[in-house]
């Protein structure tokens, strides 16, 4: 199904919102994470029956960005993405403090995966579903980097949506993205099992297997394998270069969330040429 007529405008069009919604996930990587943290204070105190007091409200809208550091709010030409970050070079224009690089990153990667994906299917609804599906990724792969959390606020209705956008068959069958959607959940559910079972520790978290059952339904189930090994062997190669590099000890943890998403954005732009070409070798 052609969303926009013309391929080039539909790339144009997502890079430049990819740029934009960029921003918007900067907004949701860092306070997301805090609005879970509040709501679980309010559901203690309503348990307790504990009066919590009413502080500013703290959402996605308000209050309005501003500098951690001096409070000033952002004014909109401050925020366009990227360029404000360079203009400003990368400083607060009240009091000058550093302004950290990771938020035109996020833009930037926002921006360059929404038109890889609009390059890649073009101007179709499999084209759209692919940008909403990698601006997810990039989201619960940061909060996950953060917090060691993979929200619920973004894993089910991706997961769902993966559903959703399957109904018509666009990247692959509903039936195969149904059972995608359960093995993945199952499959490291029981790995979670396993080794909760011969160590005693826990390995992951309920959000990995929720994230992994979201990629399943938008992709099926037939590259479950491959961005559980994708995602083991970037796992592997980052672990590795962590203990080397930044001397980080075997017993830091490091959230898995990030490699799956990944490989889910591997598996997505490539994933059944990598199965073929893997089923060929055979």
């Amino acid at each position: 199904m052609t969303v926009f007529s013309d391929a080039t405008v539909f790339l144009c069009v997502a890079i430049v919102l990819g740029l934009m919604v960029g921003s918007f996930l900067n907004v949701v990587i860092h306070r997301l994470p805090k609005m879970m943290e509040q709501q679980c204070q309010q559901e203690c105190a309503d348990l307790y029956g504990l009066v919590k007091p009413s502080g500013e409200r703290f959402d996605l809208i308000a209050p309005r960005s501003r500098c951690p550091s001096c409070a000033q709010p952002i004014t909109a030409l401050q925020n366009i993405p990227v360029i404000s970050y360079l203009v400003l070079g990368g400083k607060c224009a009240g009091c000058k403090a550093r302004i950290s690089p990771r938020y035109p990153c996020v833009e930037v990667l926002s921006g360059a995966l929404a038109g890889y994906a609009a390059w890649r299917f073009g101007p179709t609804l499999a084209g759209v579903g692919a940008i909403v599906f990698v601006w997810a990724m990039i989201a619960l792969t940061f909060i996950d980097l953060d917090t060691f959390y993979l929200p619920d606020d973004i894993t089910l209705p991706l997961l769902w949506a993966g559903l959703l956008f399957n109904l018509g068959n666009v990247h692959i069958s509903l039936q195969s993205a149904v059972v995608g959607a359960a093995a993945g959940y199952l499959a490291l559910w029981s790995v979670f099992w396993l080794f909760k079972w011969v160590t005693g520790k826990e390995g992951m978290g309920y959000g990995d297997f929720k994230l992994l059952a979201a990629i399943g339904a938008w992709l099926g189930w037939q590259v479950l394998p491959l961005v559980i090994l994708l995602s083991s062997l970037v796992g592997a190669v980052i672990g590795i270069a962590l203990m080397v590099f930044a001397r980080h000890g075997r017993e830091t943890p490091i959230p898995f969330g990030p490699y799956l998403a990944i490989a889910g954005m591997i598996a997505l732009f490539h994933g059944e040429a990598i199965n073929r070409h893997y089923l060929n070798l055979f």
